[in-house]
C-alpha cells in the first residue's frame, strides 16, 4: 500500500462540482493499493501516516505528528500512486489491485482511521474523497512537504 502524504494548511475535494471533503491544517493523503494489499497493509500504513512527524516543533524542527498539532486528514484514492512507471512512456497499472479489491481496503483504511481518531485522546478530523469518481483536489502544500510512504 502506497501512501503519498503532504503537509497542508488547507485542502479539499470536489466531485461534480461539490465539496465532498475538506480540512484545515493536516495531512492530504492520496492512497494508492497495489495487488499484494491487505489489511494488515492498510494497519501499518495508517499507524506511519498518523505517527509520522512532519510537523515543526517550537523549535522549528519536523518532531511533531498530525495528532499533537490537531490536524485533519484527508483520505484521497489514487489508484495511479501503484502504476509501473519504469519501462516506456505509458504507465502500466499491473500491480495495481482490481477494483473491487482496491475499494474494499480504501473503505477500510477509512474506517480504522476514523476509529483510530475516536479512540485518541486528540481526536482528528478525517475526511475523504470518493472511491473511483473523477475528483478535483485543491491544497495549500505547508513547505512544501511531501513524503511517499509505504507499507
Amino acid at each position: 500500500m502506497l501512501g503519498l502524504i503532504q503537509r497542508v494548511s488547507y485542502a479539499k475535494v470536489d466531485v461534480g462540482g461539490e465539496s465532498v471533503g475538506e480540512i484545515d491544517r493536516g495531512i492530504l493523503l492520496l492512497l494508492g493499493v497495489q495487488r499484494e494489499d491487505t489489511k494488515g497493509a492498510a494497519d501499518k500504513l495508517l499507524h506511519k501516516v498518523l505517527n509520522y512527524r512532519i510537523f515543526p516543533d517550537n523549535e522549528g524542527k519536523m518532531n511533531l505528528n498530525v495528532q499533537q498539532v490537531g490536524g485533519s486528514l484527508l483520505i484521497v484514492p489514487q489508484f495511479t500512486l501503484a502504476a509501473d512507471t519504469r519501462k516506456g512512456l505509458r504507465p502500466s497499472f499491473t500491480s495495481s489491485a482490481s477494483p473491487d479489491v482496491a475499494e474494499i481496503l480504501y473503505d477500510y483504511f477509512v474506517s480504522q482511521a476514523k476509529q483510530d481518531s475516536e479512540e485518541n485522546l486528540v481526536a482528528i478530523s478525517v475526511a475523504t474523497g470518493i472511491f473511483g469518481a473523477n475528483m478535483q483536489v485543491t491544497l495549500c502544500n505547508d513547505g512544501p512537504v511531501t513524503f511517499m510512504l509505504e507499507s
